[in-house]
């Protein structure tokens, strides 16, 4: 079978979305890049009932490969694979309180410093759109035309990454982020920080962690 090895680390990733309490059901889906194409998780399939031959190989012209129907939702990750050739991996989860604030329309704001690992001091929200849709897709890829993270208006969120691995972490982090600004909003407004903070911040991670240790993702000062 073509790449086993990532087919594993993708339902291991899934499974740890699962076990952290951000994802749920069949909920979500995962794509990594591969050769001209990118594999994807199945349309429906319960993530620990998934094995290897369950997930599905995509062509950047939407064939596909395998005794599986593709996710749903395999459009955005098409288009963003296409458009964006330094992404590797992408990662859509219906998490609690990304999810929350995406049903109040409210995009995050830099109430935290780690906004930056993001891209910006933002972390949008899109308009809601049917799922499954090209609308969903557009609306997704001028999202991420300048940040790795977004919310989905009445949906979830969609983190990018350059590899599987980087792309999970960011997915903790936002999710997390989006936990300490909803508990925030509880007591009162959140102070933001400047866009320059950010700016700074962005900067300071290209320096971070060990060398050029580039399986290090910044976590803390």
């Amino acid at each position: 079978m073509q790449h086993e090895a990532l087919r594993l680390a993708m339902i291991a990733t899934c499974n740890f979305m699962i076990d952290r309490g951000i994802n749920q059901g069949t909920a979500g889906n995962i794509s990594v890049r591969v050769d001209n194409g990118f594999l994807i998780t199945p349309s429906g399939v319960a993530y620990d009932e998934m094995v290897p031959e369950d997930i599905v190989l995509m062509q950047l012209d939407a064939s596909h490969d395998g005794v599986r129907k593709p996710s749903t939702e395999w459009r955005f990750h098409r288009d963003i694979m296409a458009k964006k050739p330094e992404v590797g991996a992408v990662i859509h989860l219906h998490s609690r309180f990304c999810t929350s604030l995406s049903m109040l329309r409210k995009e995050i704001p830099a109430v935290h410093y780690m906004i930056a690992a993001a891209g910006g001091p933002t972390i949008p929200c899109v308009p809601y759109v049917t799922w499954g849709t090209q609308e969903l897709a557009d609306y997704i890829l001028g999202a991420l035309s300048n940040r790795l993270a977004c919310l989905l208006a009445n949906h979830g969120m969609v983190c990018i990454g350059p590899d599987l691995k980087k792309a999970a972490w960011l997915a903790v982090e936002v999710e997390a982020l989006a936990a300490q600004y909803w508990q925030a909003l509880q007591i009162g407004e959140p102070h933001v920080l400047p866009d320059d903070e950010i700016a700074r911040v962005i900067a300071k991670f290209k320096d971070y962690g060990q060398g050029g240790d580039t399986r290090k993702m910044p976590s803390c000062c």
